[in-house]
């Protein structure tokens, strides 16, 4: 047991941070001062259309508190804006702000300072609601393919704007759902084509936080579409939790969770310091984007990435989002975090958390037994899936290729992979005998796009995860994908 807990200290070195104040130097003008820029007068509604918004939250579960924090933050930032409740759809587990782990039960907080966000947050798709179909539907406005939920679809008209959030785990080609199948990139992309097709927009800006999210755009997104894309990541790397314990700056000391993620608190709480009529979408890229990085520091920070029709960044961004009257007198793009975060790699939140969860618990109790078999488990079940892909890549291109074939990139501007069925029925066969790739193994998913890169059959693929993964008892296990279904 020794060992185990000693190698999850290990993955979870997390890169500590000096401390900020985000009010600091923020440069609130007098009624009477002017910061000089163009652009601050109203525009009548007629001419704005109206603002939707489609906010989503892909995880469950209490260590992914972070991804609904995000997302009840954005509704509230939406709310104060302006837009009406009619007009945001929400997707959200909603198990985190009742859930018995929750020091402050029913409030969800996204900044160790801040109040709570969950409050007057709409339920329109809650528990098993939250999946890609209903988001599908919601999205191209199809309240007849809506399964379950309050209903709620986008039936936007041709002169109004649309903002899409999205915030969770996500792999190469995937992003992260509570109920399977995945979100694939593939799929996601004929929806906005879809969409744009329908004459039902006048352009659109789309947020997402997720690791390799910049893989579900690349050499997929058209540039014609009136879209206009920024990923926390590029397509190759990790995005990052913050507000973590044991981090700088920390949590209250009750929590035992990341409160946030740090591509998100940084376009939120830029949007939270500016006058949204001042501030454009070019300058919250270019803030997100460093402070994403934790100032150049891409071992702790991603590369911010935009995809799509970039001509409109000039726009305000109280087009999308809103204007909060309380920020007449802010500046459009003037505060500054200048200091590193503290953040943990999105796939290891969750160990962070089970390891703060079982050091918190009282020995000499069968519960702090349990969290440790949990932790255990867990470390097993990733180590199983990492040695299983490996001895698959031995197995289909021999020991000295396997590696370099799975892991190899394609050029700049091309998409994963050619054949996406192809990709979903690799996926589906590998899980059938080696178990479920789970929020962590997603990031093997470039391991399956290369397979199917390489015309590799699927009878091959069978007797190679057959071989790969032969005496590992999956029987009834929580890894058996019967317990939650199939990635694809």
């Amino acid at each position: 047991m020794n060992t185990v807990v000693v190698l999850l200290l290990f993955i979870l070195g997390a890169q500590a941070a000096g401390r900020f104040n985000r009010w600091e130097d923020m440069g609130i003008l007098m009624p009477t001062e002017t910061d000089g820029s163009a652009g601050s007068e109203d525009v009548d509604d007629d001419v704005v259309g109206t603002r939707w918004a489609v906010l989503v939250a892909g995880s469950s579960g209490y260590g992914n508190y972070r991804h609904q924090a995000d997302v009840c933050h954005a509704y509230q930032i939406l709310k104060r804006g302006g837009l009406k409740e009619e007009n945001i759809v929400v997707f959200m587990y909603d198990d985190i702000a009742t859930n018995f782990l929750n020091p402050r039960h029913g409030v969800i907080i996204n900044h160790p300072q801040g109040a709570d966000v969950y409050a007057g947050v709409p339920k329109d798709y809650t528990g098993e609601h939250v999946t890609a179909e209903n988001l599908y539907a919601v999205l191209i406005g199809d309240k007849s393919a809506v399964k379950g939920g309050s209903g709620k679809v986008i039936a936007s008209q041709p002169n109004d704007r649309i903002f899409i959030y999205y915030s969770d785990h996500g792999g190469p080609g995937v992003l992260g759902m509570p109920n399977m199948p995945f979100l694939f990139a593939k799929d996601f992309i004929e929806v906005l084509k879809k969409k744009h097709a329908a004459n039902s927009y006048k352009e659109m800006v789309i947020y997402v936080e997720a690791c390799e999210s910049g893989s579900i755009f690349e050499g997929l997104m058209p540039e014609d579409l009136n879209i206009y894309v920024t990923t926390a990541s590029n397509a190759e790397e990790s995005s990052w939790g913050t507000y973590c314990p044991g981090m700088d700056p920390a949590p209250p000391p009750e929590y035992i969770t990341c409160l946030g993620d740090l591509y998100s608190v940084a376009w939120m709480e830029d949007s939270e310091c500016h006058n949204l009529k001042r501030e454009t979408i070019q300058q919250q890229y270019q803030t997100v984007k460093d402070r994403t990085s934790n100032y150049n520091t891409y071992t702790a920070g991603s590369h911010v990435m935009e995809y799509g029709n970039r001509s409109f960044k000039g726009e305000k961004l109280y087009l999308y989002q809103g204007f909060d009257p309380a920020t007449e007198n802010f500046p459009p793009n003037k505060l500054q975090f200048s200091i590193q975060m503290g953040v943990v790699n999105q796939r290891d939140a969750d160990l962070l958390f089970l390891w703060h969860k079982y050091e918190r618990s009282e020995e000499g109790i069968d519960r702090k037994d349990e969290i440790l078999k949990e932790i255990t488990e867990t470390m097993q079940h990733r180590m199983h899936l990492d040695t299983s892909i490996k001895l698959l890549g031995s197995l289909l291109f021999g020991p000295e290729n396997g590696p370099s074939v799975l892991n190899s990139l394609r050029r700049s501007g091309l998409p994963l992979v050619d054949d996406w069925d192809c990709l979903k029925s690799m996926v589906r066969i590998f899980e059938t005998h080696c178990g479920s790739l789970t929020q962590y193994g997603m990031k093997h998913m470039r391991a399956f796009a290369n397979i199917c890169n390489n015309d590799i059959s699927k009878s091959d693929m069978e007797k190679a995860c057959s071989a790969a993964c032969r005496g590992y008892n999956l029987g009834g296990s929580k890894w058996h994908p019967s317990s939650h279904g199939y990635s694809s």
